[in-house]
């Protein structure tokens, strides 16, 4: 297995992480239940997280940091890291998020400024309007921000070799080296004493991410010649499906359902959305249906169904055939359309504290 974190590629195979990358199980479910994608399985690996939840269970300090592409829609696929910002904060985490306005010039030939605004209206809105507050929150954008991060960057070029970047990524240009050491300062830099200092810090990623994260892991290993610095660490999460299978991807509209979608669009993506019914209705009735092969049901398991209870009786509702995929339908869409009816009231008041951030 090879990844390329600036491409738009699905996980075949979850288990192979863990032999071949050295991906630990995530076993902490059960330790913070009012998470639901960490009790869900949805965060299914880490490393390095014992650490947070020593720190969130004796109350130390430290870092979450995660960064936003501003490359299109925030849609519900960015959402589970949205949401799991959020629950960081509320344990006590020193958030810093990074609008990675450099990489979508890059990578993506998006105008740097084009990407401060994507990030802003965007990005950063329906992160506040989904309840994450300025509390503890640093927030940048990777073109403008403090000379001691760019510094700290530039100074990251020493600390590598082009061998490990080529077995790292493949093959490279000169946008991609640029890239990954960003993005290392990004996760790195919070721990320096013009920051935060020394302090455990966790990255929430999907697997693809994971060349990042053991390249900066190998250069903060070295680092710490110069600073006091923990490893930085990570959690990796299942991706959502598209609303016809594969990734949710924001350079496919049919794929996702974008938070500031309205209501009637939302409605008829979800009505034509893949499920994982039968061919015909007298089999479905018969052998019932296949949640795990269905993207309204994805719905209900990573976003709009809290309870676990409740979720199973609809799991096993669609596996009996008695719960319909028409009906099944519906009942996500409604339940879609009224999160979004709400989200977006809160949008514009969010549009205030924007601004008092930025």
């Amino acid at each position: 297995m090879k990844f390329d974190p600036w491409a738009v590629k699905d996980v075949d195979n979850y288990s192979k992480l863990f032999k071949e990358f050295g991906i630990e199980r995530f076993k902490y479910g059960e330790k913070f239940p009012d998470n639901r994608y960490f009790r869900r399985g949805i965060v299914f690996g880490h490393r390095d997280f014992g650490k947070i939840a020593q720190a969130i269970e004796n109350k130390k300090p430290y870092i979450m940091i995660t960064g936003l592409m501003p490359s299109g829609k925030m849609h519900f696929g960015h959402k589970m890291v949205a949401d799991q910002m959020i629950w960081y904060q509320n344990h006590g985490a020193n958030i810093y998020l990074c609008c990675a306005n450099l990489e979508a010039c890059l990578m993506r030939d998006i105008d740097a400024e084009e990407g401060k605004k994507l990030g802003i209206e965007e990005y950063l809105t329906n992160y506040l309007a989904l309840g994450l507050t300025s509390k503890n929150l640093n927030f940048w954008f990777q073109t403008d921000y403090d000379m001691h991060y760019h510094q700290f960057r530039d100074k990251l070029a020493k600390r590598v070799t082009l061998n490990e970047l080529k077995a790292v990524y493949g093959d490279l240009g000169p946008e991609k080296i640029l890239s990954s050491l960003t993005q290392a300062a990004d996760i790195i830099h919070g721990q320096l004493p013009e920051f935060s200092g020394k302090m455990p810090t966790v990255v929430p990623v999907g697997a693809d991410q994971d060349p990042h994260i053991r390249l900066t892991r190998d250069i903060a290993s070295r680092l710490r010649q110069w600073h006091d610095i923990e490893l930085p660490g990570a959690t990796f999460h299942r991706f959502m499906e598209g609303m016809q299978g594969g990734k949710m991807s924001s350079s496919d509209p049919k794929s996702y359902i974008a938070l500031t979608e309205d209501s009637a669009s939302a409605r008829k993506k979800v009505m034509s959305a893949r499920t994982g019914g039968r061919e015909s209705l007298e089999q479905q009735k018969k052998l019932g249906g296949r949640p795990e092969e269905c993207s309204v049901y994805q719905f209900y398991h990573y976003h709009l169904i809290d309870d676990d209870k409740e979720l199973e009786e609809v799991r096993k509702q669609c596996k009996s055939g008695s719960l319909l995929c028409g009906e099944c339908k519906k009942k996500c869409a409604d339940l879609v359309v009224n999160f979004l009816e709400e989200h977006q009231k809160k949008r514009q008041k969010a549009k205030k504290e924007v601004k008092r951030i930025i």
